[in-house]
């Protein structure tokens, strides 16, 4: 093969090999963003569920004693 052609393969492999590592760490950041945004509104709006009920039966029989 052309030795110029051959240099330009290698330099396009280097680019993929840049290219990947990039995806690759775009890949972790949106990852680690989803579980952030599970652990911040998610897991809240279920301990919701267990803790509401609860808080307004103290409230109202709070309320209920006045």
């Amino acid at each position: 093969m052309d030795p110029e052609l051959n240099k330009k393969i290698e330099e396009q492999g280097l680019k993929i090999d840049a290219i990947y590592k990039s995806v690759e760490k775009t890949r972790k950041y949106f990852l680690m963003i989803i579980w952030i945004t599970i652990i911040a509104v998610v897991l809240p709006l279920i301990a919701m569920i267990f803790i509401l009920p609860s808080f307004l039966s103290n409230y109202t029989n709070a309320l209920g004693g006045l």
